[in-house]
């Protein structure tokens, strides 16, 4: 007699409805981020990385330099008054002490040539510079001097010095020229101005000219720096012209230029700058404050200030024409949309193409999606940022459409994903390229994706089961 065995199995598997695999495949996306967001400290870390290895490269050659001045600095005598405890009376005393009064030309010129050069170690580099600052001051002093609780008698006019600022005094050159009233000057190092935190030089000059007359002084000031050339203007107008070869320049700081010109040979820029506009009088008796050696990535308009500054100062940045690691950061940060893009063409496909996607294969493809941009900056800091997105989307998209035509069962199914992903870097791309536009065109990007799956999906029953013949 012949048994009959029952089979006890459904010829159908059932799975989880369309709602509990979508929101299951938005989970497996929150949990790809977290790698994304390693990528965004990992580029982070390699630009700390490139800004000590540039530091290390100009260590000997001059910082990024503020110049300031010239101003005359005459002491005075003054009188000043304390009290002190006596036998238990209060006694007040008064003492006579030296200061100093600063005294800002009536007109200054500057005239500056950048000579860059690109210095480089391993992967790194950095923009330097060598120039010449040559230039002319007027001083005088005004007539109602004694409005500024100073008057000449009390000034010593044999002991006045002649005061330049510069931020890193390593830099300077050996050949500097001072003159005043025709009479060549011997330099000293130190006592620079308050504007350079007093690093820079000086020389000892006699004043008598300036007690009852005017004096002239003019300069040739040979230095070298890096990256950006900032001056701190003090006088009751500054011209400045700076000229340079390097076709790539940034104006930032309290002003701008008057007029500019930029092309592929270089750039020149005009500056005049009155002591109306920067809200300070010709004669202080305080140092005033210090200028920040800054660069325009660092500065942010906030109300009336730029950035950080301290002080009024007016800034030329010769900077690099991709800035690689923060268009890493920025394409990173697009890393949403193209792991959403791609998790949804593949649940698509599971939902209405009938093919059965498991998580792992999800995650994989994620993790794919985000080792592109460890790629992309890799690649970036050996060929540039333009041929590492080229090669890192080039072996992604590859890898995930080869991965794909398994995964679908379908060299045409896969190629669509392969379609997919090209369209998506080339728009990230162009984002990154239209840094302005870059927000509309992200936007529309999401709504015409997000108009499309509702149109694809509007017919699926979210809370069906759904169920497959079993293979």
């Amino acid at each position: 007699m012949m048994t009959v065995v029952e089979d006890r199995y459904d010829p159908v598997k059932p799975e989880r409805s369309p709602g509990r695999k979508f929101l299951m495949v938005v989970l497996m996306g929150f949990l790809i981020t977290i790698p994304l967001f390693t990528v965004w400290l990992l580029n982070y870390d390699r630009q700390s990385q490139s800004e000590t290895a540039q530091q290390s490269i100009v260590s000997g050659w001059g910082g990024q330099q503020v110049f300031a001045g010239p101003q005359i600095v005459l002491p005075y005598q003054a009188k000043t008054t304390e009290s002190v405890e006596q036998n238990g009376k209060t006694v007040t005393r008064t003492n006579i002490v030296t200061r100093e009064l600063f005294v800002a030309p009536e007109l200054v010129k500057l005239d500056s040539r950048l000579n860059t050069e690109t210095k480089k170690r391993a992967i790194y580099e950095v923009i330097v510079y060598d120039t010449a600052i040559t230039g002319s001051a007027v001083f005088k002093l005004p007539d109602d001097l004694d409005r500024y609780g100073v008057t000449r008698d009390q000034i010593d006019f044999s002991r006045a010095e002649l005061r330049f600022g510069l931020s890193d005094a390593r830099g300077l050159a050996g050949d500097n020229k001072v003159t005043v009233n025709g009479e060549a000057l011997e330099l000293q190092p130190g006592k620079g101005l308050g504007a350079t935190g007093n690093s820079g030089f000086f020389a000892f000059v006699d004043g008598s000219a300036l007690e009852s007359g005017m004096v002239e002084a003019t300069f040739d000031v040979r230095f070298k720096g890096n990256q950006s050339l900032t001056i701190a203007p003090n006088a009751g107008q500054t011209e400045w012209t700076v000229q340079s070869k390097w076709p790539h320049p940034s104006f930032a700081g309290s002003f701008l230029p008057e007029s500019r010109t930029i092309n592929a040979d270089g750039f020149e820029a005009k500056y005049v700058i009155t002591n109306l506009a920067l809200g300070t009088s010709l004669i202080a008796t305080d140092a005033g404050q210090q200028v920040q050696p800054m660069r325009a990535k660092d500065m942010s308009y906030s109300g009336s200030e730029y950035g950080n500054a301290s002080a009024a100062s007016a800034t030329v940045d010769l900077i690099q024409p991709v800035d690689l690691y923060g268009q890493v950061d920025r394409a990173a940060k697009y890393g949403f949309l193209i792991i959403g893009f791609t998790f949804v063409a593949f649940l698509l496909f599971d939902l209405i193409g009938g093919v059965r996607i498991s998580s792992v294969q999800y995650i994989l493809v994620g993790v794919a999606l985000v080792l592109f941009f460890v790629l992309l900056l890799a690649f970036a800091e050996i060929i540039g940022f333009a041929l590492a997105y080229i090669a890192a989307s080039v072996a992604t998209i590859g890898l995930i459409t080869a991965y794909s035509a398994s995964v679908l069962s379908s060299w045409r199914r896969a190629s669509i994903i392969g379609g997919l992903l090209a369209g998506l870097y080339g728009a990230i791309y162009i984002l990154l390229s239209l840094e302005a536009y870059s927000l509309l065109i992200g936007s529309l990007l999401i709504f015409v994706a997000l108009a499309g799956v509702m149109f694809v999906t509007r017919r699926l029953d979210w809370s069906a089961t759904i169920s497959r013949p079993r293979a």
